[in-house]
């Protein structure tokens, strides 16, 4: 097994048990689960920033979807990754429906339009690396 790999599994198996940890090559952030500091986008969606201005630049953050949400086909300027911590969805991709659970991840780029629906009684909970500012465009 590669460091590159085991550090993955690492990362991946803390974000999964609920304890964020973010390294990068100039710094270290380490942000205790509690410590989130949640704010308010709109539609009962909320963001949690990690690293980065997700107005400005790329960015690392947390992003919680309400329990039967259901968005709008849409898509982000930025390319982003992610990683759904928490919650079930079915995320819609090019008019492909996948069903994902926690531990799944997917990576948006391209402007790539997509819709989700929050499937389940938990609110689905997201960790995304945008290499952009994030923002939301909807589709015609």
């Amino acid at each position: 097994m590669t460091f590159k790999h085991a550090m993955f599994i690492l990362i991946s198996t803390l974000l999964m048990s609920g304890v964020p940890v973010l390294a990068s090559a100039d710094s270290t952030v380490v942000v205790a689960k509690a410590d989130l500091k949640w704010k308010d986008m709109g539609n009962g969606i909320t963001a949690a920033p990690v690293s980065g201005d997700m107005d400005k630049g790329a960015s690392r953050f947390f992003l919680k979807y309400p329990v039967g949400l259901v968005t709008p086909n849409h898509h982000h300027d930025a390319d982003h990754y992610v990683t759904l911590v928490s919650g079930a969805i079915t995320l819609t991709v090019e008019g492909k429906a996948y069903k994902l659970e926690p531990g799944a991840y997917f990576a948006l780029t391209n402007k790539a339009p997509h819709a989700a629906k929050v499937e389940g009684q938990e609110d689905a909970v997201f960790f995304i690396q945008a290499d952009g500012p994030w923002n939301v465009v909807m589709e015609q």
